[in-house]
């Protein structure tokens, strides 16, 4: 039986935007996220806005350095930008780890997490 807006303790809150975490979740279960930007300033506002929605993020500088790590981290998402991603696309993919690549479409705050949001929706999905 589907739940009215009457029936609900709480204001509707599926028209408002929401990361990751919600202030009343239990400690310690937020998706991680990689984030391997090659560009410090893009690097930095990707890790500042996954942060605040309350992703567990870890940052790393170069592809290279993300590849050597996915084993050992084993991330949620990985978000990367750089001249060639695909080495890291190569190793996420036996484990099945979403990938999102940052390109100019995706440069926008918006953007970069409607597509983190949809790539956590995906593992989810594939869990049931």
């Amino acid at each position: 039986m589907p739940v009215t807006s009457e029936q609900r303790r709480q204001a509707d809150r599926r028209r408002v935007a929401r990361g990751g975490r919600r202030p009343t979740d239990k400690p310690g279960f937020a998706p991680l996220i990689l984030v391997a930007d090659e560009d410090d300033a893009s690097g930095a506002m990707s890790e500042m806005i996954l942060a605040k929605l309350r992703f567990a993020v870890a940052r790393v500088d170069s592809v290279d350095k993300a590849v050597s790590v996915i084993g050992t981290l084993r991330p949620d998402v990985i978000v990367a930008r750089g001249k060639d991603v695909s080495p890291l696309q190569r190793a996420a993919w036996p484990s099945g780890v979403p990938f999102v690549s940052v390109t100019d479409e995706i440069s926008e705050p918006e953007a970069l997490v409607d597509a983190v949001r949809i790539a956590i929706r995906g593992i989810k999905n594939t869990q049931h």
